[in-house]
């Protein structure tokens, strides 16, 4: 999913979208899944060159990947979509001095309780051995870029570095997901429940863990037949509500926590044993799936308007 702040800020993509042969190419490619240079010029009735530049344009704003597969006597491009959504944010951002933004590496949780299959991996090895949770408290766990479980919790310690005498105004929240299945399954579906000290916030049905093509960051070594990508899951916590990708799913607002510049904030994501769709969740950093990216997170705050002095 790709969150756009600002109509500047979506100007490409908007340019990109500004084509009737170029949205037929999406609208192709959603009903294939994926499709070869000539496969697509064939069915556009076009020439390849006249869909080169096409291609071109929604491969340079990311709403497309293309990559070579080797076929008969060479090799063939083949195109497939890129984003799975789009949120377009249209209400004026507070300026970035209101803001404290940090990345959380997916290993450095403080928290957890996971029960097999499970696992999790560097950029460069296993860490330890596969459906064994006494490897969650491996020592080179804070190098994971990926874990998996199929059914517990994993919690984090959000660092609370904005000013004093500040209140937090808004919390976001943002990770590629997905299901964990035996190997992998694209229809697979887990329930995915979101705590921020131990309040529940709300929860996603993740529709699979997906693995029916290789995820765009994945390194070298992993396993072909294990999970690949996930899904971009934005997560809003504001004065409205709880939102994931800009769909309220609770009414759980950001007053109701009541955080402020004192506040520890501890994020858990988790499998309910007691869920109606128990599937499992993997989380993917930077160098797994296809968002090079961590767990982010960004911090909205403004002032406190009656400030209490306490000592601590």
């Amino acid at each position: 999913m790709l969150h756009i702040t600002s109509l500047k800020e979506g100007l490409a993509i908007f340019k990109a979208l500004g084509s009737d042969v170029r949205i037929e190419i999406l609208s192709i490619l959603l009903d294939h899944n994926n499709m070869s240079m000539n496969e697509l010029a064939s069915n556009l009735n076009i020439t390849n060159g006249a869909l080169t530049s096409h291609i071109r344009k929604l491969e340079s704003c990311g709403l497309i990947t293309v990559s070579s597969e080797s076929a008969g006597h060479g090799n063939q491009k083949i195109c497939s979509v890129h984003l799975d959504k789009i949120l377009i944010d249209l209400e004026k951002a507070e300026g970035s001095q209101n803001i404290y933004c940090t990345d959380l590496k997916v290993g450095h949780y403080s928290n957890y309780q996971v029960c097999p299959t499970c696992g999790l991996a560097s950029a460069k090895a296993l860490i330890g051995e596969v459906d064994d949770p006494r490897y969650f408290d491996h020592p080179e766990r804070y190098t994971a870029d990926i874990l998996w479980f199929s059914r517990g919790f994993v919690e984090y310690n959000i660092p609370n570095l904005i000013p004093g005498f500040q209140k937090i105004t808004q919390l976001t929240l943002s990770a590629e997901l997905c299901s964990e299945a035996p190997g992998f399954n694209n229809v697979w579906p887990s329930d995915i429940f979101f705590y921020i000290n131990d309040v529940l916030i709300g929860s996603w049905l993740s529709p699979g863990d997906f693995g029916d093509s290789r995820g765009l960051f994945a390194p070298d070594w992993w396993v072909s037949n294990w999970n690949q990508y996930g899904m971009l899951k934005l997560l809003v916590v504001n004065k409205e509500g709880t939102f994931i990708d800009g769909l309220q799913i609770s009414d759980v607002t950001i007053d109701s926590l009541h955080l402020d510049y004192r506040s520890s904030i501890r994020f858990r994501m988790a499998v309910e044993e007691d869920a109606e769709h128990v599937g499992g969740l993997t989380i993917f950093g930077k160098t797994f799936g296809n968002y090079r990216q961590d767990i982010k997170v960004s911090l909205h705050y403004a002032p406190m308007r009656d400030v209490q002095c306490s000592t601590r």
